[in-house]
């Protein structure tokens, strides 16, 4: 099997720190793991043009990146690092609606 056939077979965050042997505290992951996933797909999405062709080196980025992905909710949360989009959006408006508006 290759090491993207490997890929292919893991689902979980769990999964992807264990496969690339990352330490990890369930606690951070188990709040976080969406989160961790989708920064580690961005870190990936930015620099796919730079992706190597060599198994051994694109194990080597992807366990960085993951790496990378991860500390970045160890000393910080989901609000603040803003890998979704409804943590990106601004606040709620509070809009005026006539009452003629609402008859119409």
């Amino acid at each position: 099997m290759s090491f993207l056939d490997d890929l292919e077979e893991l689902e979980s965050a769990e999964d992807f720190l264990q496969y690339f042997e990352l330490p990890y505290d369930p606690s951070i992951v188990h709040v976080n793991r969406l989160h961790i996933l989708q920064r580690f797909h961005d870190y990936l999405d930015q620099g796919k043009a730079q992706l190597p062709y060599d198994e051994d080196a694109l194990h080597a980025i992807h366990k960085q990146l993951l790496a990378r992905a991860y500390q970045d909710f160890v000393g910080s949360d989901a609000q603040t690092e803003k890998v979704f989009k409804v943590f990106k959006m601004a606040e709620p408006q509070t809009v005026f609606i006539s009452l003629g508006d609402i008859k119409a």
